[in-house]
């Protein structure tokens, strides 16, 4: 049926006649008005010059007949080339819609009844007569027409029928059925299958590279008597291929304590899912009564060629040898993921890699036309401490430089008011903004007690620096500070400040510190040991004795750590709020703003004191975000737990801040991390 322009349904002449009328209106020009025009002159010219003006309407009527008969010849041309034109398409859209390449099949999505298919669907669907007055659950079972309903043109998901997996593409039109109006789905089917299988053997098949490192093995061949090494080693060869063997790899010891496997992606989640147990495995081979060995691994994936998985495997195990080794770190084109990283991490440290640093911190800083230090946002005691000491070192080789600073968010105040008494650190203290603008080329930035962008002070002076030097103690994060020029990082030292001291020792002599200096670096090592009961080696109380030799007073470096009555309510308001969990792991969940971040970490100090506590948690709301602090006596490792939440820091040390949420939604995800830690 034909609708006219009015509206009014028309029957199959009058529709054709109004078609005929639109075409003729379409091609025939208007030429009525010139032939009018031409016959009034003729009739003038009549008047003036009657024989003139006969020819020349003679002519105007012989160039109108023609020019009609002209016309009409045409105009039934193009309507003859029209219709077989349409024809010719039909008879197309027919054959193609019969004879089709592809399986078709056309249903209606609302009832699932089948309307017509093709011969090549049919031979899919294992049946002889066309699939008339049934459903397409019958022909092709577990088959959903949602995401045509959703306005997609490709089904998401590969469908199966009779052993074969097709990709269905498909489009939905309207049709008119009696007053009402239904919907028609066309689908197309193309047999993936064997693409399919092709994609997925090329997926599992694809070559995984992990380096195996022994982590203490020089504080192993020193723990076993010469009659047991052998012994002990083959235990760690043994335990090594067993768990190697189920990849059916390519396992290469490389070095005395190196080992490089080779295995296909396919049994890369049998080992993601048991956790890369070697680790346990290995660990529980008993050398004289305490010591144990333990592994460190790197796993490279996804690479685009093997030197890409070599580089990510590298990457890997220096990762987790940064973490405090004992555990597994995974590297693809986008991320790190974790495994293991429970015990406790054994101090595997050497002067000889000090004395190295030292001699490259010391050319950094003499080619340097401008120095710039750089600690985390909200930064600390040891942040300061660390960042004043390296401006000693910039003073005695002739330099000047400068600490970026926020001095109004900070947790150093009382250090940082002694300094800023002090004639050599008049101008020292900057904005991250103002170092940003004057910082010109050939500057250095030095980052300490941080490896993280993200925490940085000042994140774009980070990025506009080319020369940057990197200090720093915590255990390294999946995001970090990349190529650096120097990367003094060791999650074995007990602060930034330590490392600090131990660079100075090579630097300069015990004289040549400030004794603001030199307490602000004790202070620094105070504040993350816990007056050294936390975090402590031998190296920790050297570092304390030069800067005693170079006159920090003990006394002084109390002092700054006492705090007035109302922070003591504070604190104690926050233990109040404390609760166990699994019997040995204390929460204490602030709701109320306002919390300091000073009197936050020292209630989780407070909160290890007591009997039986082996973990401490404070959570408290700090504007629209809920920021969080960590501890642990060792047993527990919180820097795991926060990790998981977005945080980091040190087995014994961690913290952290979650943007836009409350605190009782941040303690149940902490909940929900702590059972993760001990299901794991």
């Amino acid at each position: 049926m034909s609708i006219s322009p009015r509206g009014l349904p028309l029957d199959g002449n009058q529709g054709e006649k109004e078609m005929n009328k639109k075409i003729s209106r379409l091609l025939e020009p208007n030429m009525k008005l010139y032939f009018f025009v031409l016959l009034a002159f003729s009739a003038a010219a009549v008047v003036v010059k009657p024989a003139v003006g006969v020819i020349q309407c003679a002519v105007t009527v012989v160039l109108y007949v023609y020019f009609r008969n002209t016309n009409q010849k045409r105009k039934q041309g193009i309507l003859q080339y029209i219709d077989s034109l349409t024809g010719s398409v039909e008879t197309a859209s027919k054959s193609t819609l019969i004879n089709s390449p592809l399986p078709m099949m056309v249903y209606r999505p609302d009832t699932g009844e089948v309307i017509w298919s093709n011969e090549g669907f049919l031979q899919l669907a294992g049946v002889r007569e066309h699939l008339f007055e049934i459903k397409v659950a019958d022909a092709v079972p577990n088959y959903s027409s949602r995401w045509l309903l959703e306005g997609k043109q490709e089904c998401p998901e590969r469908v199966e029928m009779n052993g074969r997996l097709f990709r269905v593409y498909g489009n939905l039109v309207r049709t008119g059925k009696g007053q009402g109006q239904g919907l028609l789905a066309t689908t197309y089917w193309v047999d993936t299958t064997d693409a399919d299988h092709i994609r997925d053997r090329y997926t599992a098949t694809r070559p995984v590279v992990s380096i195996i490192t022994i982590d203490n093995y020089e504080d192993l061949m020193k723990a076993c008597p010469d009659a047991t090494r052998s012994a002990v080693l083959a235990q760690i060869d043994e335990k090594i291929n067993t768990w190697a063997s189920a990849a059916r790899g390519m396992l290469v010891k490389a070095d005395r304590d190196q080992y490089l496997f080779l295995f296909e992606e396919q049994y890369y989640a049998q080992f993601a899912a048991d956790r890369f147990s070697v680790l346990d495995a290995v660990r529980e081979i008993k050398v004289g009564d305490s010591f144990q060995p333990t592994l460190s691994i790197g796993v490279g994936r996804d690479g685009d060629s093997m030197a890409d998985l070599y580089k990510y495997a590298s990457l890997s195990v220096e990762m987790a040898l940064s973490r405090g080794g004992d555990q597994c770190a995974v590297r693809n084109k986008i991320d790190f993921e974790f495994y293991g990283g429970r015990s406790k991490s054994t101090e595997k440290r050497t002067k000889v890699k000090s004395r190295v640093m030292a001699n490259a911190l010391g050319e950094l800083i003499a080619d340097a036309k401008q120095i710039y230090i750089m600690g985390h946002v909200n930064a600390d005691m040891d942040c300061l401490g660390a960042a004043a000491g390296l401006c000693s070192i910039a003073r005695k080789r002739g330099k000047r430089a400068q600490i970026v600073m926020d001095v109004e968010r900070n947790s150093a105040r009382p250090l940082l008011a002694r300094f800023q008494d002090l004639p050599e650190y008049e101008d020292v203290f900057v904005s991250g903004s103002e170092a940003f603008l004057k910082m010109q080329a050939g500057s250095l930035l030095i980052v300490v007690d941080t490896s993280r962008p993200e925490r940085v002070e000042h994140q774009q002076l980070l990025e506009s620096c080319n020369r940057v030097a990197v200090i720093d103690h915590h255990r390294r994060a999946s995001s970090y500070i990349e190529n650096a020029a120097l990367n003094f990082h060791e999650p074995y030292a007990s602060s930034a400040s330590e490392l600090v001291t131990e660079l100075l020792q090579y630097l300069m002599e015990p004289t040549d510190l400030l004794r603001a200096e030199s307490e602000a670096l004790l202070a620094g090592i105070v504040l993350d040991t816990k007056n050294f009961t936390m975090r402590t080696g031998g190296r920790t109380f050297e570092a304390a004795a030069f800067l005693r030799r170079s006159g920090a007073d003990t006394a002084e470096v109390q002092r700054l750590f006492q705090n007035d009555l109302s922070s003591m309510i504070s604190r104690y308001a926050i233990i109040r709020q404390a609760e166990l969990y699994r019997d040995d792991i204390a929460i204490a969940s602030v709701e109320e703003d306002g919390v300091e971040r000073v009197t936050a970490a020292q209630a989780a100090d407070e909160l290890l004191t007591l009997k039986g506590v082996q973990a401490s948690f404070v959570l408290y709301q700090a504007g629209s975000d809920v920021s969080m602090s960590a501890r642990s006596l060792g047993e527990i490792n919180v820097q795991v737990i926060v990790e998981a939440l977005g945080g980091g820091g040190n087995s014994t040390t961690a913290g952290g801040r979650i943007a836009d949420t409350d605190v009782e939604s941040v303690h149940q995800q902490l909940i929900d991390a702590i059972d993760q830690y001990f299901e794991k």
